[in-house]
């Protein structure tokens, strides 16, 4: 007993820590790109399963959506300032430097078919948050619109990185090999998508008939 009373206090203050700087980091990386926003939360989600408490995967998928909805809205506000603007704004360049014009492209197709239920399909997809988000701006989406579509969004979002932390967590009886486990598995799921379509691109430069001589 005298040892669950002393390891109260630790927990409580892990939590008081680690939430506020979950949501700052995740709500930081919605804005900008250098943040690995999907493996901190398996890592979160890592060290929620191992404390055993359904309560602390809950908060943890709480902080993770509401974090990464906030960071989406201000973007988008942002970047909507941008596109009001008759010279832009520096970060309406951002998201545009940020969007392969091919990525764009099937975009805004994907955004004319489906309406915003596209952002949900946009924040499961490695590098489809921001293409999506400009052809957002572009189309003249009202802030309320793009809100309403994003909220479901993120949730799903939160909702899939935190069930790979569950997954690497169960599979280890060490948080720290959970740990290690989600990273990689988030690495790689976010990774694999870009590194194919480099590879496609060579192949198809490389088989591109060369120019006939001048």
């Amino acid at each position: 007993m005298e040892e669950v009373l002393r390891q109260l206090p630790t927990e409580s203050t892990q939590q008081a820590v680690g939430y506020p700087t979950l949501f700052l980091l995740v709500a930081v990386g919605a804005l900008l790109p250098v943040v690995p926003t999907g493996a901190l939360v398996s890592t979160a989600a890592v060290v929620a399963f191992h404390q055993g408490s359904p309560v602390a995967l809950l908060v943890v998928f709480a902080v993770s959506s509401a974090a990464a909805f906030l960071g989406d809205l201000c973007l988008y506000w942002l970047g909507k300032r941008g596109v009001g603007s008759r010279n832009g704004s520096k970060w309406l360049e951002a998201i545009t430097r940020r969007a392969a014009p091919e990525r764009l492209a099937q975009a805004r197709r994907k955004l004319d078919e489906h309406d915003t239920m596209v952002l949900v399909l946009s924040r499961l997809i490695p590098a489809g948050r921001i293409p999506v988000m400009l052809a957002c701006l572009l189309s003249g989406m009202p802030l309320r619109q793009f809100a309403h579509g994003d909220i479901p969004a993120c949730l799903a979002w939160a909702a899939t990185y935190q069930l790979i932390g569950i997954v690497g967590g169960s599979l280890f009886a060490e948080p720290w090999e959970g740990v290690l486990a989600a990273v990689v598995l988030t690495v790689l799921i976010s990774g694999t998508p870009a590194l194919w379509r480099r590879l496609r691109a060579r192949l198809a430069a490389r088989d591109r008939p060369a120019p006939p001589p001048a």
